[in-house]
């Protein structure tokens, strides 16, 4: 995981409010596996997309 580019290309930025203990918990990972913030954030994201396809509309719904 550590060797693949995940913040590579075009960027923009997103600042948003969550929960003190996420972003203690996130600076905690980035100290320990050395990773960037930023790439850890975009990891969790990216994982969050992929498993909720539905929320683009990208997959049909079961009825």
């Amino acid at each position: 995981m550590k060797s693949q580019k995940h913040n590579d290309g075009e960027l923009r930025e997103l600042n948003v409010k969550i929960e003190k203990d996420v972003v203690e918990t996130f600076e905690k990972m980035a100290k320990v596996t050395g990773l960037p913030i930023d790439e850890l954030v975009v990891i969790a994201l990216k994982r969050f997309r992929s498993s909720h396809a539905d929320y683009e509309g990208k997959t049909p719904f079961l009825d």
